[in-house]
């Protein structure tokens, strides 16, 4: 597979506004292909991939559908998932093996994930053998492994050859990509030694030896390790690319930052919607899809909610003694579950980070339990206050002290117990924690404030 990375040349930031892409759709109904190719070519093709974002469907349809408009690999690439799985539907085949065949394999692995398996397999067989063969193995690995973000264009060479070979070797070689910061120093069985920045190649003697000039302290990266973990690791030691080996320890391909770059920014999205029981979901969505994501979330949270209304139920009597009450306890557990979701947001990262470990795990239940005990005297010295200015009854500032602090107490330490426990039944605590949280600082809320007023009231 060929690189078409040549973005640098392209311009970018290209200024566009709504007058704009109400031209682009008269030149689709007016079918004037020359005119939407030669936009499109002359700017980066992130901006025209905005732009073909921002057509309404039908627009988009009629675009890909008209007589010789070729869509650009680079621009394909650049859309996103949601509208790339659109116009697949839309390609001929031959079309979407002229896309493959013209991007680097960790794109084209993106692009083949969207697709039916009736038509991917036979996009498959109609790709030559070692494209095909390269593509099969890379889907043969789970979705977030390290191979399915590697690509398999890299330079790598032996570690008897000089540096004049290596330059003409690079010179001659059609299939090496054409952008490489670092070249892999390769034993027999090819696997890595070292590697060489590109730079210092061209600053060396010819006669020089690529080993004696290599780096041998270097990362590689096993082919099924987590994406997540990759990115920890160029985190850690700043890598500007990095070797992926086989289970032979072998060569088969390499991982560099803008990769990894997509990676985390995707991971940090789907935490984000994930805490608000979102899921994967794009502003591109339907109606009807967005609905069917958010539901299970809502139903679960309707749920909970009745089980802190029926905590709320078995006080009635307290209530209706002290109508104060009902004013005052949304306030206990609205500062309860906000104290939680706080907690839960650091844990869940340092959950992602690796920050949160079994060796630190008691200190940092420990450092939460006290935050909750000061968080709770302040904002029951607060609460206090106003409710004695607001009813002058002490009675009352004693009661919603007290529950204050209980419950932020409980906010902090299940704010980290919850996403913890849930790690460990491996399931996602992006997921499924912020439901568990919210509820038990509600119940606990309600169950504190109102047991307490109860408790002053009919002793």
């Amino acid at each position: 597979m060929s690189n078409l990375k040549k973005k640098i040349d392209k311009k970018v930031n290209f200024e566009f506004n709504r007058e704009y892409i109400k031209v682009i759709e008269d030149k689709i109904q007016k079918d004037d292909v020359n005119f939407i190719t030669n936009s499109f070519k002359e700017m980066h093709p992130a901006d025209a991939a905005d732009i073909i974002e921002h057509l309404s469907q039908d627009d988009r349809e009629n675009l890909i559908k008209l007589n010789n408009f070729k869509l650009d690999p680079e621009l394909f690439v650049e859309l996103n998932e949601n509208i790339q799985s659109e116009i697949i539907k839309l390609l001929s085949t031959a079309s979407i093996i002229f896309i493959l065949k013209n991007l680097e394999s960790d794109d084209a692995i993106k692009i083949l994930e969207n697709i039916e398996e009736k038509s991917k397999n036979e996009i498959l067989s109609s790709l030559p053998p070692k494209d095909r063969f390269a593509l099969l193995e890379s889907l043969s690995y789970p979705e977030d492994s390290a191979a399915r973000i590697m690509q398999r264009e890299f330079t790598a060479i032996p570690s008897n050859w000089s540096v004049g070979q290596t330059i003409d070797y690079l010179r001659e070689n059609k299939d090496l990509p054409e952008q490489f910061l670092e070249i892999y120093i390769i034993d027999n069985e090819f696997k890595p030694l070292g590697t060489v920045p590109s730079s210092k190649v061209l600053r060396t003697p010819r006669e020089s030896k690529m080993v004696e000039i290599m780096s041998e302290s270097q990362v590689t990266i096993p082919v099924d390790m987590d994406r997540e973990e990759v990115g920890r690791l160029f985190e850690n030691y700043n890598l500007n690319s990095a070797a992926v080996i086989d289970k032979t320890k072998k060569l088969v391909g390499m991982i560099t930052s803008d990769d990894v770059l997509t990676v985390l920014k995707e991971e940090a999205e789907e935490d984000t919607l994930r805490l608000a029981g979102v899921g994967d979901e794009e502003i591109t969505d339907s109606v009807i899809k967005k609905t069917q994501r958010r539901f299970n979330w809502l139903l679960l949270n309707l749920f909970t909610a009745f089980l802190a209304t029926w905590v709320i139920s078995k006080f009635g009597a307290t209530i209706e003694q002290m109508v104060a009450l009902a004013f005052l306890m949304p306030i206990v557990a609205s500062m309860g579950g906000n104290a939680g979701m706080q907690t839960l947001a650091v844990t869940i990262r340092g959950i992602a980070t690796n920050d949160l470990t079994n060796s630190n795990f008691l200190k940092i239940v420990l450092k939460e339990f006290n935050i909750g005990v000061l968080n709770g005297i302040i904002f029951a010295i607060i609460s206090a206050l106003i409710v004695q200015l607001w009813f002058k009854d002490y009675i009352l500032s004693i009661i919603i002290s007290i529950s204050m602090v209980l419950n932020m107490i409980v906010a902090g330490l299940f704010g980290i117990l919850i996403p913890v426990t849930l790690k460990k039944l491996n399931i996602d605590p992006a997921i499924a924690s912020s439901v568990f949280v919210t509820t038990v600082t509600d119940v606990i809320g309600f169950l504190s404030f109102l047991g307490i007023g109860a408790y002053f009231f009919y002793s």
